[in-house]
């Protein structure tokens, strides 16, 4: 029984020392020569400035999660639409309803202005 799992174990085996051997490689091959520009933290092409303690606006995390609540919720399509045919005309409604309450979130928190980037 043990027979059908050499494959696996030797795939494993060869892995491991395939990642073992790239980091021991690198580590001997790549020359460490530190220098001013190599030490100095990268900040998108930019040279840093000021406090890296800014704070964000809370706007920022709003939008964000509701980009995430409306793409989870827009997954939920998916199943919907490969079952469309077995579910009928309940499914249909149902789907109105979920899509409905979705969109008077998304109309509530418009008015509200959340989505303003001021």
């Amino acid at each position: 029984m043990l027979r059908e799992y050499v494959p696996v174990l030797i795939l494993f085996a060869v892995a491991v020392a395939n990642a073992v051997g790239m980091m021991v490689a690198s580590h001997i091959l790549n020359p460490y020569r530190p220098t001013p520009q190599k030490l100095m933290p990268y900040e998108s092409g930019m040279i840093p400035l000021g406090d890296t303690r800014e704070r964000f606006s809370v706007k920022f995390y709003i939008v964000a999660i509701l980009f995430i609540i409306f793409d989870i919720e827009t997954v939920f399509l998916i199943p919907w639409g490969v079952a469309y045919r077995d579910l009928g005309v309940f499914g249909f409604l149902e789907m109105l309803v979920f899509i409905g309450v979705l969109l008077v979130g998304l109309i509530y928190v418009w008015k509200k202005g959340a989505l303003e980037w001021e």
